[in-house]
C-alpha cells in the first residue's frame, strides 16, 4: 500500500509546518509556563490527538460537506474563535494579578490533567483551519488505489510524532527558564502577551470569511 508513498517530501513538509509559529505552539508555551512540564506535555498531547480527528474527517469527505455548508462552517468557526478568546481573557486576567510562577519546592500550579488535555484538544478540534489544511494537504500524498482512511491516519500518526517532539522541546525550554518566569513582572508580561495573541488568533478566525 505504501510502496510508492512519498515519505521524505511529506516528512519535510509537515516538519516545517509544525515548527512554524502558530496557535498550537503558543498554547503549549502558555500552559507550560502555567503548570510546568506536566501541564505543557498534556496540552501538547491533547492538541496532537486532535490531528486524528481532522485526518478522519478529511478521509471520510466530511470536510467537503463542512466547506460547502456556510452554517456548519460558521458554527464551528465561531465556537473555536470564542474558545480562543476565552483563553486569552484568562491570560489577561492572570497578567493583571502580576504573580510569578512558584518554583523549586512548590513548583508550579497543580493543574488537573483533564483540564490540560481538554484545552489542547478543544483548541485544535474547534479550529476549522486544520480540517481545511488536511483536506488540501493530505490528498497530495494519498494513493487513490488504496484506502484513504488508512493512509490519512498513517500521516496523522507521523504528524502526531513530529508535533509531540517539537512541542516537547518547547515545554522543556519554558521549564528551564522557570527561575526567570517566577518573577512577578516577567510572568505578568508573558501572560499579557499570550492573552493578546490568543485573542488576536480568535478574532482573526472569527473574521475569516468562509
Amino acid at each position: 500500500m505504501f510502496d510508492h508513498f512519498q515519505w521524505v517530501p511529506f516528512l519535510v513538509a509537515i516538519t516545517v509546518l509544525t515548527m512554524s509559529p502558530g496557535l498550537d505552539s503558543l498554547l503549549v508555551i502558555r500552559n507550560a509556563a502555567r503548570g510546568g512540564l506536566r501541564d505543557g506535555m498534556l496540552t501538547s498531547l491533547g492538541i496532537c490527538t486532535g490531528l486524528f480527528a481532522h485526518a478522519t474527517v478529511s478521509a471520510l469527505g466530511l470536510s467537503v460537506i463542512l466547506l460547502g455548508s456556510a452554517t456548519l462552517f460558521s458554527a464551528m468557526k465561531f465556537a473555536g474563535a470564542g474558545y480562543l478568546i476565552w483563553l486569552g481573557i484568562q491570560s489577561l486576567r492572570s497578567a493583571r494579578s502580576a504573580r510569578g510562577l512558584t518554583i523549586p519546592e512548590q513548583r508550579s500550579q497543580r493543574v488537573p490533567a483533564a483540564l490540560s488535555l481538554r484545552e489542547g484538544l478543544l483548541s485544535n478540534v474547534l479550529n476549522p483551519k486544520p480540517i481545511i489544511f488536511y483536506m488540501a494537504f493530505l490528498p497530495q500524498f494519498i494513493d487513490p488505489a488504496h484506502s484513504a482512511m488508512v493512509q490519512s491516519l498513517a500521516m496523522a500518526a507521523m504528524h502526531f510524532t513530529i508535533a509531540m517532539i517539537w512541542q516537547g522541546l518547547l515545554v522543556v525550554m519554558v521549564d528551564r527558564a522557570r527561575d526567570l518566569l517566577a518573577r512577578p513582572r516577567v510572568g505578568s508580561v508573558l501572560d499579557g502577551i499570550c492573552g493578546i495573541l490568543l485573542i488576536g488568533f480568535g478574532a482573526k478566525l472569527a473574521a475569516t470569511q468562509s
